[in-house]
């Protein structure tokens, strides 16, 4: 600025531009003043109240699990718990010292709380001590004023009232893992929920997605370092969809309780539906365990049983099938008319394969044997020569028809088809042509071969029926119930199904039929069965010369696997059942008295009459019910 003729200050050219500058800067100013506060004012007032709004998810109740009568196996119950927040605690160690004397809290288990709310922000919950009685909960609540910082609540957990009776069959739950989200491609959001639990094993795995539900919501205002003040609004999810098994869950419990002590699987089924009214494993174990944290030294004891409680062996074990695969090599021979019903073979003790003998379990032989006579007696020698004639390829298709070597569609993980070889199979898994030594042993079920109990099951309700059975473990699902398609006819020539049923009555009617001690006697109920043993060791020409080892003289695991299939009542088939027994020697010893017992308490209910089982048990039956054995006073003891 400079000063003119006269003295006063005039304004330079510099001082005008620098005024325009700042007129123009306030102008700019203003404008975008004008424009946040009036032109962007919607948006801005939309974003802050994103930022002060949270959306919460809420886990939906787990959809319960019914057997066939509508008692429920798996369920939801409350589970009382004790969470504690930093900052309203102040002293988080002391607080935690005051309610130790309140519950049990292990010191290992102070240590990983305070861990745990030092690592968080001190507005998130840190879970103290869950699934507490509800003494224990309420002493906590009323002495809440004296602790600061800790909050009650009662959540759901899943529980499973039948302990280990359908262990195999319902699984358990546990909470998502890392690897549990790694495998799923698009997680549903839900999973990301702390501790939300899933299924493991069994039907709860399988159907997870029906169980499971759909999360509801919760919006709620947070401050601005995200503590929750209020709940604005709150949508509930929808609780999973109940599902109903097939399942007997008296006839299950008897089932298990009957196999106490051996290491064993059944399954029942029902002939004319497919449905499943009993499937058991045993040993089994607790599912309970496993939704509140199993200890180490339970995993290790059940990990390291021989019997291997934890392994569902009525769908995953796979066991050579012995003699009771002798009934599909027969209707393959009939179909493919090799031999009749009346033809005979002659059964000396042994056959000449090749350079090698084959032997029959009867060291003297069976002389002639027509095809029933076969079947009752379990000649090996007779389906030696049989399985020659018709040939590995026809025997393996009409496995396959049978259900064997298929697996079959039920809602349990690990369920396994077993092994139906043919010429094929083995060039492409072992790169050898097949022999006739493979069809020899093939015929009595051994070598290559492989089925489940599962299989054997339904093996023997298609020969029952003359239909494809296919088995069914879900009857419902909310309420509405499943499709029971009987199947089709199997398209087996009927004279040579009614051949081999009558072979499979005289396992267990006639008086040299190696089932006959474990006939059902009761007029009308005749069961049709066939024993099976299946060898787990070679047995050498040497021994055969000296003297074959008697199972009980050998080790545990070096015993035969016993087996036993049947179906009753044989005029009018209503139940087919297959019974192994691991390493349990004979099947007509070991595993066919089970399926007589289960059989009856499947065609009777829970207090068959002692005349269903032969005269010479009747003692022992009566001494099982003085002692409380029978399925009833197992029932009455539970409840």
């Amino acid at each position: 600025m400079a000063r003119g003729d006269k003295g006063g200050p005039t304004i330079t050219r510099r001082g005008l531009v620098l005024m325009g500058v700042q007129l123009a800067l306030v102008g700019t100013l203003g404008w975008r003043m004008r424009h946040l506060q009036v032109e962007e004012a919607e948006r801005y007032r939309l974003l802050a109240e994103e930022n002060r709004i949270n959306i919460r998810l809420l886990p939906p109740a787990r959809g319960l699990i019914y057997d066939r009568a509508g008692n429920p196996i798996a369920v939801n119950r409350q589970n009382y718990r004790i969470v504690i927040v930093r900052e309203g605690a102040r002293d988080p160690e002391e607080v935690l010292r005051r309610l130790s004397r309140l519950i049990e809290i292990s010191p290992d288990r102070r240590e990983r709380v305070l861990r745990d709310i030092h690592a968080r922000p001190a507005f998130v919950p840190v879970t103290v001590a869950e699934h507490l009685d509800w003494e224990s909960f309420a002493r906590v609540a009323a002495n809440a004023p004296a602790l600061p910082g800790i909050l009650t609540e009662v959540g759901l957990s899943r529980h499973y009232p039948a302990d280990d009776i359908f262990a195999h069959i319902v699984g358990y739950v546990g909470p998502v893992s890392d690897y549990d989200l790694s495998r799923i491609e698009d997680p549903d959001p839900l999973l990301q929920i702390p501790d939300f639990q899933i299924g493991k094993n069994g039907v709860e795995k399988r159907a997870e997605a029906e169980l499971r539900g759909a999360a509801g919501n919760s919006r709620i205002e947070v401050n601005a370092s995200g503590r929750v003040i209020r709940e604005l609004d709150r949508v509930e999810g929808r609780s999973g969809q109940d599902l109903q098994l097939t399942i007997d869950s008296g006839l299950q419990d008897y089932t298990l309780r009957r196999m106490e002590g051996e290491s064993a699987a059944t399954v029942v089924m029902d002939i004319r539906t497919g449905e499943i009214v009993s499937m058991a494993s045993a040993p089994s174990f607790d599912p309970n365990s496993f939704v509140f944290g199993i200890s180490t030294g339970e995993w290790n004891a059940l990990n390291q049983n021989e019997y291997r409680p934890l392994y569902n062996k009525a769908v995953s074990g796979l066991y050579p099938p012995g003699s009771t695969f002798k009934m599909v090599v027969a209707l393959a021979a009939l179909e493919d008319g090799v031999i009749g019903p009346g033809d005979t073979v002659f059964c000396g003790g042994s056959i000449e394969i090749g350079n090698r003998r084959a032997y029959c379990w009867r060291r003297g032989g069976h002389g002639w044997m027509d095809m029933r006579d076969s079947l009752k007696n379990s000649c090996d020698v007779y389906y030696y020569d049989v399985a020659q004639r018709v040939g590995i390829d026809k025997i393996s298709a009409m496995a396959n028809r049978l259900g064997i070597g298929v697996r079959h569609d039920l809602p349990l993980p690990a369920v396994r088809a077993g092994n139906m070889p043919d010429r094929d199979w083995k060039m492409r898994v072992h790169g050898e042509s097949w022999l006739i030594g493979d069809t020899v042993n093939s015929g009595i079920g051994q070598g290559f071969m492989l089925a489940s109990p599962l299989e054997l099951c339904v093996m023997t309700a298609r020969i029952a029926s003359g239909n494809a059975v296919t088995p069914k473990l879900i009857r419902s699902v909310d309420g509405l119930p499943s499709a029971m398609d009987p199947g089709e006819p199997i398209g087996l020539n009927p004279n040579a199904l009614d051949a081999v049923r009558g072979g499979m009555f005289a396992v267990s009617n006639d008086r040299r039929g190696t089932a006959y001690r474990a006939r059902i006697a009761a007029p009308g109920m005749a069961m049709a069965g066939k024993t099976g043993t299946s060898q787990v060791r070679r047995i050498t020409e040497a021994e055969r010369r000296t003297g074959v080892f008697r199972n009980e003289d050998l080790p545990w695991n070096r015993r035969d696997h016993a087996l036993f299939v049947a179906f009753a009542p044989f005029d009018a088939p209503r139940y087919a059942i297959a019974t192994i027994v691991e390493h349990g020697g004979g099947g007509s010893t070991a595993a066919a008295p089970i399926a007589q017992d289960v059989l009856i308490r499947a065609l009777y209910g829970p207090e068959p009459p002692i005349e269903a089982w032969p005269s010479a048990l009747h003692q022992t039956i009566r001494e099982r019910r003085r002692l409380g054995q029978d399925s009833a006073s197992v029932q009455r003891s539970r409840a």
